[in-house]
């Protein structure tokens, strides 16, 4: 049976943190399913110290920045899954979309999400979901970054709305705001 939690919060907040510490909680294996592409030198760096951080925990890493919902139904040797993160999934769905001059809308987040969903629903363990939350802030001032905000939240939503469990991580500081019982 599947135990989904929802872990978000600012950017550089502890979320990755929080969910690594959380996953690490759980008996038996665990992956870490990475949405991140190296774009740049700095993150090509940034990648490379968050994979060496993780080697002393047994980690497995899934490189998943579009097909997440095919990570997830690959991850069933695995008891813990934390995907990191879905703020990059957004933004490399949204990249891709724009590269094929085609639109990105809700509706076609909202059902990739309920894919994603579909498949984490399957899973036998934990799965641990990361996001920005990125409505807190000032309205952007570009169309697209509006889009990309708009997109996101739709996201955050609907992951929220089927988790067992979601966290705010502020200043480090995890403040559960929604918590299922485990069955």
């Amino acid at each position: 049976m599947v135990y989904v939690v929802l872990v978000t919060g600012g950017c550089r907040s502890g979320k990755s943190a929080y969910a690594l510490r959380y996953a690490e909680a759980v008996e038996g294996p665990r992956a870490f399913v990475a949405t991140c592409s190296p774009s740049d030198e700095e993150m090509k760096e940034r990648i490379r110290r968050h994979r060496q951080a993780r080697e002393r925990g047994n980690w497995v890493t899934i490189e998943a920045p579009i097909l997440l919902a095919e990570a997830v139904r690959g991850a069933g040797r695995f008891k813990a899954l934390v995907i990191d993160c879905l703020t990059l999934w957004i933004n490399n769905l949204l990249f891709e979309a724009s590269q094929k001059s085609q639109p990105l809308s809700e509706d076609s987040v909202a059902a990739l999400c309920e894919e994603l969903i579909e498949e984490i629903s399957r899973f036998d363990g934990t799965v641990i979901l990361v996001s920005n939350e990125v409505g807190m802030g000032i309205v952007p001032a570009d169309a697209m970054s509006r889009l990309y905000r708009d997109l996101v939240g739709c996201c955050n939503k609907k992951i929220a709305d089927a988790a067992d469990e979601v966290t705010l991580v502020v200043s480090g500081q995890p403040l559960t705001i929604k918590k299922r019982s485990h069955s």
